[in-house]
């Protein structure tokens, strides 16, 4: 969450602050819509021996987002592996030469990672996961990019600058490397909401048909849809969605049908179901439902997971410290709350299934660890698997 970015001027900005502090101390159903690292940062029980992606037997690696210019925060993006039966975590390293990479993710084949550059002056950096070899840093044009993702086609990087309420568009060369920022959109419609003070761009994703980009901003309450030009790499805006007044949304999740999104809303603690139409791009945001938090309890939804077959979904609760577990129902367009799974850790920021969908990750931000679980696919169960692995500032945990 989420105000001013000030990372450079040594102050936390809010989206740390929520984070930071206590370290220190129904149904709804929505109708169908119409630098290269530095020597000896590798030490041994690295990734760099686990197995490759094509071999799902032995250890997998597993990277680490954190916080670089605070107090108790990682010197880069952690690396460790897991064992994909058990869960368990192990190894530690780490990759120097970013800095602030508190959100990553991987190109469609696998070979390069991106993390952004969450400072004042944001950036975006692309990684060659063959030998960690820092492939180079691209400007966003933005403040504190705290998101990004790539395009199915692997060509564009996306990315959200939270600071400035803006998204940008990067093009990947055939190394994985960045090309120059070929759009740059600042959310200035409609004003910002009740307690913000601009816009705040949160998410920078693209739908499942592969037509559209979407982009959600806490700050002005909306989720923006826009065509990207796949040729020249631009962005043309097509919808908005508005939710409620205040309700911060913070990232959006679709259902594998293609047809249905859910919303985590950051300020208001509600998610939402929304109708999705391939054609036009438009995203219908239904009324708010409970995200399973207890009463009194100050809490700030985070991310939400969606299993492969489509019958469940998890909810990331910061505060409420658990895991909202949802059927989901009506091909999609209901979310029925089944219960809350305790994470296991203090603030889970972010959370993400292993590639074959049996184990999903907490990164918990305050107390530094990230938690893993087992998932029934079937009955929608989570299960602890292994013990909380120590990892400071823990802000995103990918697993490969």
């Amino acid at each position: 969450m989420d105000t001013e970015e000030t990372a450079e001027s040594g102050r936390w900005s809010r989206r740390r602050f929520v984070g930071a502090v206590a370290g220190t101390a129904a149904v709804v159903a929505v109708p169908s819509p119409a630098a290269p690292p530095a020597a000896g940062a590798l030490p041994a029980g690295n990734p760099r021996s686990a197995a490759p992606p094509g071999d799902p037997s032995g250890p997998r690696p597993l990277f680490i987002g954190t916080y670089t210019s605070v107090v108790g925060g990682g010197t880069g993006i952690g690396l460790a592996s897991y064992d994909p039966v058990t869960g368990r975590i192990s190894g530690a390293g780490t990759l120097t030469g970013v800095p602030d990479p508190s959100y990553l993710t991987v190109h469609p084949d696998g070979r390069t990672l991106y993390a952004v550059d969450e400072r004042e002056d944001g950036g975006v950096t692309a990684v060659r996961l063959a030998d960690r070899h820092v492939l180079g840093t691209r400007a966003t044009g933005g403040a504190g990019p705290c998101h990004v993702s790539v395009h199915p086609s692997g060509r564009w990087l996306l990315s959200a600058d939270y600071g400035s309420g803006s998204v940008a568009v990067h093009p990947i060369d055939a190394s994985g490397a960045l090309g120059e920022r070929t759009a740059l959109v600042t959310h200035t419609s409609p004003a910002p909401g009740p307690g913000q003070q601009g816009p705040h761009a949160h998410q920078f994703i693209t739908s499942p048909d592969g037509g559209h980009v979407l982009a959600v901003d806490l700050g002005t309450d909306t989720v923006y849809t826009y065509r990207l030009d796949e040729a020249e790499g631009t962005l043309t805006e097509v919808s908005q969605a508005h939710t409620r007044p205040g309700a911060g949304p913070r990232h959006v999740t679709f259902h594998p049908g293609g047809r249905y999104a859910y919303l985590a809303d950051e300020v208001d603690d509600t998610v939402a179901v929304c109708a999705y139409d391939p054609a036009s791009g438009r995203l219908t945001i239904g009324a708010p439902q409970s995200t399973g938090s207890a009463g009194g309890t100050t809490n700030y939804p985070a991310q939400f997971l969606v299993t492969a077959n489509g019958r469940y979904a998890f909810l990331a609760n910061r505060g409420d410290n658990t895991l909202a577990r949802y059927a989901v129902e009506a091909d999609g367009a209901r979310l029925r709350l089944l219960g809350t799974v305790p994470v296991g850790g203090d603030f889970p920021r972010q959370i993400a299934f292993s590639p074959d969908g049996t184990l999903l990750f907490a990164a918990n931000q305050r107390s530094g660890t990230v938690t893993v679980f087992q998932v029934d696919r079937d009955s929608g169960e989570l299960r602890p698997a292994g013990e909380p692995f120590a990892s400071p500032v823990a802000v995103c945990a990918l697993p490969l």
